[in-house]
């Protein structure tokens, strides 16, 4: 590239901490490039590619890079500035699942953990390099998952309708498979907390021959009878109906199931996750589920005050998700250790709301500071890395993740 004589002088190159600086405040980048641009090419510089620009941004291996600030993670609110990395990427690790779910992040061996739920695999990224195999083949078509306090990974299980844990032995242990003499729907997401205990939701999800199997003949999901549910199944899903109400439950160390919330007080629960103290719990109720005999949720997301003695109070609305218009649904949902609560986003239902899936970032009062956008419905998100400063995102087929300025609350 020509120079023109003079156009450097003592002091006037852009440093990396000047530039750094600009990328913290959102509008300082933006007030450089055209400075290097216009010693390019006369007249207005090209709007960078994104997922709603025209062509797209590529995600492949062979994409070209990106450039800085990334145009698809956005400050709504000055508060962001703070928690964004001014000169990362998004990347996408991997693509080729069918519907991905349930990331976690194991601090002890370095790798995320996720489901496949229709191909019935967990599948493992490596932080060594980058590698992705099969984890886990013959998952029980799990979905959530997370790890402990003492390491070991706790699974949501669509087809057996139970939540087990992984032992460091290698044996597993079924943690709730039933309430009150009753089978479990298909628990879905699971979170720990320090005193030991498991908190879980358990919608109807994985009652569809997709995510799971259909209930036994007469079940709410197979009145009829007709779909042969046991077709390439275990034979323990013989005689599963759906039996309970969708609800929360709090698993004790002693082995104790209670019931948290009930589906009078928030149908179809979802995501779950606590704010850093462990003092609220957020919790997402989505849409009718199979077998539903009511509405199902709004798809939105609810916050209570949890107890000392573990008891939920004060059950407030933390949002609806409408944003732009756009109804932006909730699925999973993870605290940073400043309380702000990052949620995957789907806005894309029905093709409409182009570049509202992804992720929204709220602070603890409920206010919209961000937002990333993905080229996919994002399912559900998890912090990681050896800093747990790197966000993980669980697209429809993809993994994605992004380096941030903040870290995930403990565990991932």
């Amino acid at each position: 590239m020509a120079i023109e004589p003079g156009s450097l002088k003592t002091g006037s190159a852009i440093s990396r901490r000047r530039f750094m600086r600009a990328v913290g405040a959102g509008a300082g980048a933006a007030a450089l490039v055209p400075a290097v641009v216009k010693a390019q090419a006369p007249g207005k510089p090209p709007e960078p590619l994104s997922t709603i620009t025209t062509p797209p941004r590529e995600w492949g291996s062979s994409a070209p890079p990106v450039t800085y600030v990334d145009p698809d993670v956005i400050t709504i609110d000055p508060a962001f500035n703070g928690l964004r990395q001014g000169n990362t990427p998004i990347k996408r690790l991997w693509t080729g699942a069918l519907w991905s779910e349930g990331p976690a992040w194991s601090g002890q061996g370095r790798y995320l953990v996720w489901s496949d739920i229709p191909n019935n695999r967990q599948l493992r990224w490596l932080e060594d390099d980058g590698s992705v195999k099969v984890f886990r083949s013959q998952s029980n078509n799990s979905n959530g998952n997370t790890f402990d306090f003492q390491g070991r990974q706790l699974s949501c299980e669509h087809l057996t309708r139970r939540l087990v844990r992984y032992e460091h032995d290698g044996s597993v242990t079924i943690i709730a498979e039933s309430f009150n003499g009753k089978r479990l729907n298909s628990p879905n997401d699971v979170v720990a907390h320090p005193d030991g205990s498991y908190w879980f939701t358990d919608p109807p999800y994985g009652g569809q021959l997709y995510e799971g199997t259909v209930d036994a003949p007469g079940g709410p999901t197979n009145r009829s009878g007709r779909i042969k549910h046991r077709l390439g199944q275990p034979p323990e899903v013989a005689a599963m109906k759906r039996e309970l109400p969708t609800s929360v439950y709090r698993w004790d160390p002693s082995g104790k199931l209670d019931l948290v919330i009930t589906e009078d007080q928030l149908p179809d629960p979802n995501g779950l996750c606590f704010s850093p103290d462990y003092k609220k719990l957020y919790v997402i109720s989505t849409g009718r589920g199979p077998g539903d005999q009511h509405q199902g949720g709004k798809r939105d997301m609810h916050v209570f005050d949890v107890g000392t003695d573990n008891k939920l109070s004060n059950r407030k609305l933390f949002s609806d998700f409408m944003i732009d218009g756009i109804k932006c649904g909730p699925d999973g949902a993870r605290c940073d250790v400043e309380g702000n609560v990052w949620v995957s986003s789907n806005g894309n239902p029905g093709g409409r709301g182009l570049g509202y899936s992804g992720v929204t970032v709220w602070t603890p009062e409920g206010k919209l500071i961000g937002r990333i956008r993905l080229p996919e419905v994002c399912a559900n998100i998890a912090f990681g890395g050896p800093k747990r400063n790197r966000l993980f995102m669980c697209g429809s087929q993809s993994l994605y993740a992004l380096y941030v300025a903040t870290q995930g609350a403990a565990p991932a």
